[in-house]
């Protein structure tokens, strides 16, 4: 059969093509007011996932 991406995953997570799974940051746009801007600039910047969780992510998006 021919394979399926995981949907949920696929929202969430991006593959670059060096392989590295991005993800964007949670609670960025709701209650800012109560958030620093140091806070808030950090939570733009895509983080990046590592070790084990970033190969379950690759395997989930069909990458791996």
């Amino acid at each position: 059969m021919k394979q399926k991406v995981r949907k949920s995953a696929a929202k969430r997570f991006k593959v670059t093509k060096t392989g590295k799974v991005m993800f964007g940051h949670q609670y960025g746009s709701h209650k800012k007011l109560n958030k620093s801007r140091s806070r808030l600039r950090r939570q733009k910047e895509p983080g990046v996932l590592e070790g084990e969780f970033a190969k379950r992510v690759r395997r989930m998006l069909g990458v791996a």
